[in-house]
Order: C-alpha cells, then structure tokens, then sequence
C-alpha cells in the first residue's frame, strides 16, 4: 500500500481518489482497527476538481473543507484563500 500510495497510509492522512471522469470518488481512511472506504457517484454532472487539467494522478494536498465544497458541488476554480494567523513560534 505505502509504494502504491507513495506516503505512509498509517500516519492519519485521508487520501482520496477520483476517477478520470469525475463523477466517482472513493475516499481512504485508517482507523485503529482497518481502513473505512467512503465512495460517492453521481447519477449526474461531474465533481468540479480545480487540479484535474494540470495535475492528472499526482497528489495534492486538499484541507477537509475543500473536499465538503467539491463534493457539494462548489467550484473551487476561482475561490482565494485568505491568510490564518499562526501563533509565533519560539
């Protein structure tokens, strides 16, 4: 799992996967006692996935609300982040 993956699968990372159409995703989980598979397909339309044209089969890091407005239909295309405030390190 962890060469197919290319990370550790155990370290509590959630990686999700969509198909080249877009209209499937199958999300992987560890837990303490196995992995949990979520899958979604849609009847129609396709997940708006705002990496699909650049970054075929390579990863990308995606906060859990990115992935809550992709699966609700939001395009993320033209969406700015706004800066957090981070505490200083000392």
């Amino acid at each position: 799992m962890r060469s197919l993956l290319h990370d550790d699968p155990l370290n509590g990372h959630v990686f999700v996967f969509f198909n080249r159409r877009c209209d499937q995703v199958r999300i992987l989980n560890w837990e303490r006692d196995g992995y949990s598979i979520l899958g979604n397909r849609l009847e129609r339309g396709r997940f708006k996935v705002p990496w699909k044209e650049r970054l075929q089969g390579m990863k990308w890091r995606l906060e859990a609300a990115e992935l809550g407005l992709i699966q609700e239909g939001i395009e993320l295309k033209g969406a700015k982040k706004r800066r957090r405030w981070k505490p200083l390190r000392s």
